[in-house]
This record gives C-alpha cells, sequence and structure tokens, in this order.
C-alpha cells in the first residue's frame, strides 16, 4: 500500500482518479482550494485539506502526510479565461506545479503523476495525434500545461523523482461542471434537460476524442505501477464532430429542439485526437466506454440528479 497525495481531489476528474485509487486499497490525501471542487466529491476514505497549490503551507502538509506519490490534477482548465487573463492561468498551472514539485523534492516523493492536456499540440498536422507530434500550443492554457511536463522532466535529471505524464483528450463524465474547456458535453447536457437550445461555436464540424472519466482514472492508476518517466496520450483514439455528439445527446435525452450555431472561439482547435497506441503497450491500458455507452450513463446519472 502507498500513501498518495491527490490536488484537485475535490474536481472532476480528480476525484474519480481518488475513488479509484482507494478501491485498489491506498491510502489518499487530498489537496483542493475548493474554487471549482465540491465537498460532496470527496471520497469519504480520503483526508482533506483545504488549501492551494501556491499556498507555501502546503510544506507542512508533506511533513505530516510525507506521501509516497503525488498525483497533480489541481489546474486553471478554462482555455477563454486563459486567454483574458493569461497570468493568473501560468500562476496556478506554472508556479503551482512547480510549488509542488519542489515539495516533492524536499520530503523525497518518490513519483510525480501529472495530468496534461492535448492542448499542448496545437492544431495538430497530422490525426490520430501521437507523443512525438510537434508542440505549437495556440491558446496560454496549452503553454501553462505543457511548461510544467519540462519542470517535471528536469526535477526527475536533477532529484530522480519518476514522472508518468497523462495527455489526456477531452474528458467527459459524472460530476463533471457546465462551465470551461472540455465540459462541451456537460454544457449541452445542462441546457438540453432544461428544454433549452444549446450553441454549437462554428459550422459543428469541429471533433475531439471525448474520453469517458473513468477511463481517465484508469489511467492514473495504471500509472502507480507502469510508465516510469513516460509520456502519454490518453484518448479512445476515435473523432466525433459536434454535429454528432448532438444528435447522440438528443436521442438519448429525448430533445426535440435544434442547436444555435455560434461564431468560432480564439484558441479552438478546429480538430483533435490523439493516438493511444503507446498507453494500450506501456502503460498497460485500454479504454472501454465508447461515446455512446459513456454518453448514456452520464445522462442517467444526470437525469436521477436533477430531473
Amino acid at each position: 500500500m502507498k500513501k498518495i497525495l491527490v490536488t484537485g481531489g475535490a474536481g472532476f476528474i480528480g476525484s474519480h482518479v481518488v475513488d479509484k485509487v482507494i478501491e485498489e486499497g491506498h491510502e489518499v490525501v487530498v489537496i483542493d482550494n475548493l474554487s471549482t471542487g465540491k465537498m460532496e466529491n470527496i471520497n469519504a476514505g480520503a483526508r482533506f485539506y483545504n488549501v492551494d497549490i501556491r499556498n507555501k503551507n502546503i510544506e507542512d502538509i508533506f511533513k505530516i502526510e510525507k506521501p509516497d506519490i503525488v498525483i497533480h490534477h489541481a489546474a486553471q482548465i478554462d482555455v477563454q479565461r486563459s486567454i483574458k487573463e493569461p497570468a493568473f492561468d501560468g500562476d496556478i498551472n506554472i508556479i503551482g506545479t512547480v510549488n509542488m514539485l519542489e515539495n516533492c523534492r524536499k520530503f523525497g516523493v518518490d513519483k510525480f503523476i501529472y495530468a496534461s492536456s492535448a492542448a499542448i499540440y496545437g492544431t495538430p498536422v497530422y490525426l490520430p495525434v501521437d507523443e512525438k507530434h510537434s508542440i505549437e500550443p495556440i491558446s496560454y492554457y496549452g503553454v501553462s500545461k505543457y511548461t510544467p511536463e519540462l519542470y517535471i522532466k528536469v526535477y526527475n535529471q536533477l532529484y530522480g523523482i519518476k514522472y508518468t505524464i497523462l495527455r489526456y483528450a477531452n474528458v467527459y463524465g459524472i460530476r463533471q461542471e457546465p462551465k470551461g474547456e472540455g465540459g462541451v458535453i456537460s454544457i449541452f447536457l445542462d441546457k438540453m434537460l432544461r428544454g433549452e437550445q444549446p450553441t454549437i461555436f462554428g459550422d459543428g464540424s469541429n471533433t475531439r476524442d471525448y474520453t469517458y472519466v473513468e477511463d481517465i482514472a484508469e489511467a492514473n492508476l495504471k500509472a502507480l505501477y507502469h510508465g516510469d518517466n513516460e509520456i502519454f496520450n490518453i484518448g479512445t483514439g476515435k473523432a466525433t464532430d459536434l454535429n454528432r455528439l448532438f444528435d447522440i445527446m438528443k436521442k438519448l435525452i429525448g430533445f426535440k429542439g435544434d442547436a444555435i450555431y455560434g461564431p468560432f472561439r480564439p484558441g479552438d482547435i478546429k480538430d483533435s485526437c490523439l493516438c493511444n497506441d503507446k498507453a494500450v503497450g506501456s502503460l498497460k491500458w485500454e479504454w472501454k466506454y465508447s461515446i455512446e455507452k459513456g454518453l448514456e450513463k452520464t445522462i442517467k446519472y444526470y437525469k436521477e440528479k436533477y430531473v
């Protein structure tokens, strides 16, 4: 059994990671400032500290808890906000991560698992995007998610802290709030359950690799045992355009209306789909949820909770 510290463990993805790791029998400590996370998401089996990842007092938590592994999910995730407030975005995603890494160095943490993003690749030169694709972010969010990868590699070189970097496709599922980047499914769902028309930005031909949150959590679990000092794309390898996404959700929900079309948003990538061959081979991970299966589970949950 390991002691694992999860940042952002009250958030959408982080809370599912906590659940999975506790199910596996590990001891879990959660750090979250609850700016977007919720107390109700935190597994009762975890110890919780309400603190920001930029806070110097995090050192006291490391002194007390002495974690073996850190899984780092706390982040500013809104692409549009990153464009409007680049300093705020960089402060959380870069400086906050460096603060965590410094404490890992001081207190002898064995491994650092980092949640990165497909946004670092920018506009794909080819699809599906593999880990060797060039890094050309088109938003400050993409920059602020990639920069910590460089810090992580140097911390490994200088201090021997092992790492696994997981670059996520667009994650969706239970507990996702209808805001922020990657939240298009929760935004659509929120609108459609209210009987309101969702907005599609652009002509609806934009594609994403929508990956169910339980598959993402499973990748984090695999990273506890495999993939030392490696980078992995975590996605289904299948692209779904917004028009098809809307049609699937419309059918599953029984929504009678149509979507509204708005202008294409700056910083949004036209098409994104991740090659997962490396994760399947070296991380011993596989995705289990098709877009239809994942949406069905997500919609059922929200209908039972809110309708």
